[in-house]
């Protein structure tokens, strides 16, 4: 039950009632909105249809929200209403109506703000993906978990969501890792290596993949030419390598539905075509590929570079700053050919929209993956790519420091062991993705209201407490979700109280909002506001004891002071399940 949503209907069916109707019959009554105002204490609504509709009128925005006023004053869950500003409108709902949404908190108990807005589309959403040559770092950490929380979002709205990871099985990085995979071979059957060549991977996690090599081949590779052994060393290191990111991203809770590979898209069987070879026929048929050349690059030109002619995607036709290669100078496939290949795969495959969730320095992607979505869809398919800024890591104000190439770097599991997933998944959510964050080992696991994840969790914990409390001073007292339903929330008149309903009440809005927008960090804002605002009322029944939640002279007025304490632990929980994040009953 989306709240605003439902006001947002009542005014525009108002609207539509009014005598000057015929004068907004071509307005777009979609722009009519009903908020939260900026200011609790100028009321539970605001909306800013006089404001919107006012030209298409032909009134001025205090004479139309004058008339909305009168309608609204005739809605029977208005306590007032009154106009503020240009023509804003401001609303408060009767107390009834606020305490009438606990039942339907109650009853709908996790699954309270879940939404039908995506209406079953098909949605693929990629994130991680990170080259399969070595473990999961730290750089990757945001990326997965804010691809994660998202596909649960939409997932939670109403969306068919496909959660993918592209393995990046072909080119030259592969080629590397099969080479410093096979120097760990030789050093598995006892040669004495050195120090590792530059240009390899010099980490210790290649070591067991050396040793898979020796025991399922013993010396045989070694009297093999590259070319011989070099395909059966990158098989084994890939598999190895994946398996490892796997398990990495299990101890943050990261899943993926389909792990799709490269190589796939450039494979031929028994002289079929490829499914590049495929796109690339299928985009000249529709003169979407022409021979040409390229503009050379601004500023002073590489020494290598030549102008000749190639085969050309025309992106600027659909939006990009120049159109793109999908061939080398030697025939070969670019990286482009294959990334155009793959969203026709996703298409091929019925999704709607794909959302590609990439590191800060794929920011030149952005263009050119949208160009693709166009140009291959011919517009019925939508390219959404979300970039997420760099983690800066901390250890009490300290800077740590990284470097993946050198083998010496924090791996993603080194930061869950040290401090816990749900801080890591809760943090790199605490910040909206294309906002740069530093995470600081030591804060994110003190106990105070500072420390966003503990905050929220507390205040779950604290739920699962009066309830323990509550079995104690209430013997006899069924507390069960049915007694609860049963309670008479008409008791609850404190502005505290009501105060907490509202907040809850605004669940639905935030949760179709934040997927709208793609943007996963609004839930954790708004689990911090709400955590504070049960918190708060908790201070309050410390200083004024007639506000505790539990009363043992009266049971009643415990009863249903107990369901709206249940209500927003349901809340809370159905925030940080979407999240990935536990909601534990106790707190150590």
């Amino acid at each position: 039950m989306n709240v605003f949503a439902e006001f947002a209907e009542r005014v525009r069916a108002i609207v539509r009632g009014l005598d000057i109707s015929s004068d907004l019959a071509d307005a777009d009554l979609a722009r009519v909105v009903v908020e939260p105002p900026r200011d609790p204490d100028h009321g539970d609504l605001a909306t800013n249809a006089a404001l919107v509709l006012a030209k298409p009128a032909r009134m001025k925005p205090r004479d139309l929200a004058e008339k909305i006023v009168e309608g609204l004053k005739a809605d029977g869950d208005v306590e007032s209403v009154e106009i503020a500003g240009p023509g804003f409108v401001n609303i408060r709902l009767k107390s009834e109506y606020w305490t009438g949404i606990l039942g339907q908190i109650l009853k709908n108990g996790t699954d309270f703000g879940r939404s039908t807005l995506g209406g079953g589309v098909k949605v693929n959403v990629e994130y991680v993906s990170a080259n399969p040559t070595g473990p999961m770092h730290v750089g990757h950490c945001r990326g997965a978990v804010v691809g994660d929380a998202l596909a649960s979002l939409l997932a939670f709205s109403g969306y068919d969501v496909t959660r993918e990871y592209y393995i990046n099985d072909a080119g030259v990085q592969i080629d590397v890792l099969a080479r410093s995979a096979f120097l760990r071979y030789r050093e598995a059957l006892g040669e004495e290596i050195g120090e590792v060549p530059a240009g390899l991977y010099p980490g210790d996690y290649l070591v067991p993949v050396g040793k898979a090599l020796a025991d399922a081949h013993g010396d045989a590779l070694l009297k093999m030419d590259e070319a011989e052994w070099l395909p059966i060393v990158r098989d084994t290191a890939i598999e190895m390598m994946m398996a490892l990111i796997r398990d990495d991203l299990e101890t943050l809770n990261v899943r993926h539905d389909v792990f799709f590979s490269e190589r796939t898209l450039h494979a031929r069987k028994d002289g079929a075509a490829s499914e590049i070879d495929e796109m690339l026929e299928e985009l000249r048929n529709r003169d979407l590929v022409y021979q040409g050349s390229l503009p050379p690059p601004k500023g002073q030109l590489p020494e290598d570079w030549e102008d000749r002619e190639q085969t050309l995607f025309r992106a600027t036709a659909y939006g990009d700053d120049i159109d793109r290669p999908l061939k080398k100078s030697d025939g070969a496939y670019t990286y482009f050919a294959a990334d155009v290949a793959y969203f026709r795969s996703k298409y091929l495959r019925g999704f709607k929209q794909m959302i590609y969730v990439l590191g800060a320095d794929h920011g030149g992607y952005v263009k050119r993956l949208e160009a693709v979505g166009r140009a291959v869809s011919e517009g019925d398919a939508e390219v959404i790519v979300r970039l997420c800024q760099l983690v800066k890591l901390f250890r009490g104000g300290e800077p740590v420091r990284m470097s993946k190439r050198s083998g010496d770097f924090i791996t993603l599991r080194d930061v869950v062991d040290e401090v816990g997933r749900d801080p890591v998944r809760f943090m790199m959510l605490y910040r909206k993705n294309d906002a740069p964050l530093d995470f600081d080992f030591a804060k994110v696991t003190e106990q105070s209201k500072d420390n966003p994840v503990f905050y929220v969790q507390y205040a779950h914990a604290r739920c699962a407490s009066v309830f323990r409390q509550a079995a104690e001073e209430l013997p006899g007292v069924d507390l069960s979700e049915a007694a609860l339903m049963q309670a008479d929330f008409s008791k609850l008149d404190d502005r505290g109280e009501l105060d907490l309903i509202v907040k809850m009440a605004e669940w639905p809005r935030i949760v179709e909002a934040a997927s709208e927008a793609h943007e996963p960090h609004r839930l954790a804002f708004y689990l911090y506001e709400l955590a504070s605002a049960l918190h708060a009322h908790w201070n309050r029944g410390k200083d004024l004891p007639k506000l505790r939640f539990i009363n043992a002279e009266d049971s009643q007025l415990s009863l249903s002071r107990l369901a709206l304490v249940r209500s927003v632990a349901m809340v809370l929980a159905s925030g940080l399940s979407v999240l990935g994040v536990d909601a534990p009953d106790e707190m150590r």
